[in-house]
């Protein structure tokens, strides 16, 4: 794929050479374009080599080759990182005083921008503005992250890490045309992730295999179609995917209150997560000691069932809500009898066993919907289970 990378004059412009690295290694051919500011942070002879392809800010050099028309005319993808608060104001003016305003102007592929910048800037009245008309010419703006920014400030507007905004470019280029038009666009959605854990004492827990992966990947799917993601993520160690909200859990309780809490402002709700059955009726304040006798029996007690409050909860119209069911034997039989029983619009039944499941890199699905449907989801990477799912709830959402 033929990969425009812009950067913005800001201090985060040295994360764009790891995403640089991650392109080229990846087998992308990536002409970077810098603004004459981002200069300042990283030469242009730290871009030709890492690239591999001459670099220049000016529309005015090799007019030979118009490349202010012919770079965005032929690229795959324009992926601008960090874009200042600057940048995207001029891009939403449809400014063309640089040779990267010009490419976004003559780019008819997917286009995403990373903003980076100070929390004031980022929250500003008039970036919020530039931000909305460029997702409303059909942009991806991915939200920043949160952490340390220039100096001791710290705050929404960090540039999310090279490898998750790698992992949004190949989404969006994975998706080939589409990405023109990023269905999930000005939609709210919320995904559970992770297993959740029920303390025993101060050192043990009841809990489960699940990694998240698969609640991580209908995250990262969900921006780079657009959306604005919420993540309730539970015990999973991974690291943020850029352009979501994160809220970290550890118990069944306390992922069923902020599913609960987030619930109202969402168009679809995904409940990956593998949500603990049972939590102990008492947590032990001392460590359960092994003394050679047989210990008291831990009596256990069942957790509420997040699917079902959340569809009872349901407030918004035309909310779709989808639960997961890790299965085993007949798989079907017991799939459809856990979508009554929840009372969701689909139900992603995963097989377990065979390499699939917890823990993997790719997974196959079921998706049972409540008017009867059957959709196969075939093996392949969870990135692909999840665009699977969200071209159904795409579907019932319009």
């Amino acid at each position: 794929m033929r990969v425009v990378l812009g950067v913005a004059g800001g201090i985060a412009a040295y994360k764009a050479c790891e995403l640089l690295r991650l392109l080229t290694e990846s087998g992308h051919q990536v002409r970077v374009i810098p603004t004459a500011s981002a200069l300042n942070f990283v030469g242009a002879a730290t871009w030709a080599a890492l690239s591999g392809e001459p670099v220049t800010a000016s529309p005015w050099d090799d007019v030979h080759e118009v490349p202010h028309v012919r770079l965005g005319q032929e690229a795959d993808l324009v992926i601008t990182a960090p874009a200042t608060a600057d940048l995207l104001a001029r891009a939403a003016a449809g400014r063309s005083d640089d040779l990267l305003t010009a490419v976004l102007l003559t780019a008819r592929c997917p286009v995403v921008f990373a903003p980076a910048m100070h929390t004031e800037m980022w929250q500003h009245p008039a970036t919020a503005a530039n931000v909305a008309t460029l997702r409303g010419r059909g942009c991806l703006v991915v939200e920043p992250a949160s952490g340390r920014l220039t100096g001791k400030d710290t705050g929404p507007g960090r540039l999310p890490e090279p490898a998750e905004l790698f992992s949004v470019a190949q989404r969006v280029m994975a998706r080939g045309a589409a990405g023109l038009a990023p269905d999930l666009a000005g939609r709210s959605v919320l995904v559970s992730a992770g297993g959740t854990r029920e303390e025993l004492d101060p050192v043990r827990y009841l809990g489960n295999w699940s990694s998240g992966l698969q609640g991580y990947a209908l995250a990262s799917t969900a921006v780079s179609r657009g959306a604005e993601v919420t993540l309730v993520a539970a015990n999973t160690g991974l690291p943020d995917p850029a352009g979501a909200k994160v809220i970290s859990v550890k118990s069944a309780l306390q992922m069923r209150e902020e599913m609960l809490a987030a619930a109202p402002l969402a168009d679809a709700i995904v409940m990956a997560a593998a949500v603990a059955d049972f939590r102990p009726a008492v947590r032990r304040e001392q460590k359960i000691k092994k003394t050679g006798d047989v210990p008291d029996p831990i009596e256990l007690v069942e957790n509420p069932d997040i699917v079902r409050d959340l569809v009872a909860a349901r407030q918004r119209a035309g909310q779709v809500i989808v639960a997961f069911g890790a299965e085993t034997g007949d798989i079907m039989v017991n799939g459809r009898a856990k979508l009554a029983r929840k009372g969701s619009d689909l139900l992603v039944v995963n097989p377990v066993g065979n390499g699939l499941a917890f823990g993997t890199a790719d997974n196959e699905a079921i998706v049972l919907g409540a008017d009867g449907a059957e959709v196969v989801l075939p093996r392949g990477p969870k990135e692909q289970i999840a665009d699977g799912i969200w071209d159904l709830v795409a579907a019932r959402l319009s």
